[in-house]
Formats: structure tokens, C-alpha cells, sequence
């Protein structure tokens, strides 16, 4: 058998996956501080890991560049992929939200300019109250969208609401709660079915709670 990849999120979400594979003793993968490569592998030189835009997890794993992933929740309801999604690992928790500038709101308008990386989940949650909205999406820095005009609100994954309250911006609903979620691609179940059910196993004996 070859060696199993992951496709981890570059960033916060990849350490906690990583301690993640360390608590659960699937492996235990050490990225060097500093260091700026993209690709890692165990001592036992049986899994490996890549590190890639969150919104490319999937891709990765579809196009056989990985066998499994981690990526949010949000990711995954943004778009449709031909992915296995056997579970949620209760780390990475964070909210889709609406959010604006404190003396406004946003939600009693009849139509909007929303600025959003989630442009689908914007809408859809928009025209379900009845409001109307120009999408306009971004591929970051959309917390300073308001300030210049460009936009009367934004859709955003928040933590703990800092970069919001940086930026002048107050969280106004919340859209959906998020966290990270296991991705397996389906051709990893028929060449790598017994790693696939030992790695599950481990993984489910050390979810929280």
C-alpha cells in the first residue's frame, strides 16, 4: 500500500488536525517552525499531509491528490462535491454570520449589497427572508467592505468576533455553525478500505464529548 494523504487546511484548522491525528494515534506529523513547505510526511513514512486553501480540500480529494481532508463545514455547503462526509470531529468551531455596522441594521432592508467569500450561502439565506442582494465576492479583507462604501454588510465566518469589532462591525445573525469535518474521497474506500475503517475507528474513539 502507498502512503495516505491528507489535504489539511493551511493554517489554525491543519495544527488542531494534526494534534487531532496525534491524539487519537493515527500518526504524529511535525511541521518544522518557519518552515514553508506545503507537504509533510509521518516517521513511519505511512500518511501524509498537504497543506491547501481551505475551498481546495475537496478538490484535491476528488482530483486523487489526497485520499482524505479536513475542511469546514461551510466549505462544503458552499458548493457541491462528490465527497464522503463520515464525520464531524468537534474542533474548528466557528459561525457563518451577518454582519454590519453597529448604529445600522442591515436585515430591515428590502435589498442589500452583501460583501461574502460564501456568496451561495449569503443568497440563499437572504431570499429566505425576503430580502433582495447584489453579491459581491471577495477572496478576503471583506471586514473593511462597509467602511468604503463598497458594501451594507458582510457574510463571514466568525471566532471570536475580534476582527469584526477591529473593523468597526458587529456580528447581526447568525447563518449556520461551523466546525471542521472529515472529507474521504470515494476511491480511497475501494483501494484503501481497511486504512480507511481503522483511521474512522481511532477517529471516532476520540471525538469530544
Amino acid at each position: 500500500m502507498g502512503v495516505f494523504t491528507f489535504a489539511l487546511p493551511a493554517g489554525r484548522l491543519a495544527l488542531e488536525s494534526i494534534q487531532f491525528f496525534r491524539s487519537s494515534g493515527l500518526c504524529d506529523i511535525q511541521i518544522p517552525e518557519g518552515s514553508r513547505e506545503l507537504c509533510f510526511t509521518d516517521p513511519s513514512g505511512e500518511y501524509r499531509i498537504i497543506l491547501v486553501r481551505p475551498t481546495d480540500v475537496p478538490t484535491y480529494i476528488i482530483q486523487g491528490g489526497a485520499h482524505a481532508g479536513i475542511t469546514g463545514k461551510d466549505v462544503l455547503l458552499e458548493s457541491t462535491f462528490d465527497v464522503t462526509t463520515p464525520l464531524e470531529l468537534g474542533f474548528g468551531k466557528c459561525r457563518l454570520s451577518v454582519a454590519g455596522k453597529p448604529d445600522e441594521k442591515p436585515l430591515e432592508k428590502k435589498h442589500l449589497r452583501v460583501a461574502t467569500k460564501y456568496p451561495v450561502q449569503a443568497m440563499n439565506f437572504l431570499y429566505q427572508k425576503g430580502i433582495s442582494c447584489e453579491i459581491i465576492k471577495l477572496h478576503g479583507s471583506v471586514e473593511i467592505a462597509p467602511a468604503l462604501g463598497l458594501a451594507d454588510c458582510i457574510v463571514d465566518l466568525v471566532s471570536t468576533g475580534s476582527t469584526l469589532r477591529a473593523n468597526g462591525l458587529v456580528e447581526q445573525e447568525v447563518i449556520l455553525n461551523s466546525e471542521a469535518v472529515l472529507v474521504v474521497g470515494r476511491f480511497a474506500y475501494a483501494l484503501e478500505s481497511q486504512k480507511v475503517q481503522g483511521m474512522l475507528s481511532r477517529f471516532r474513539s476520540h471525538l469530544p464529548g
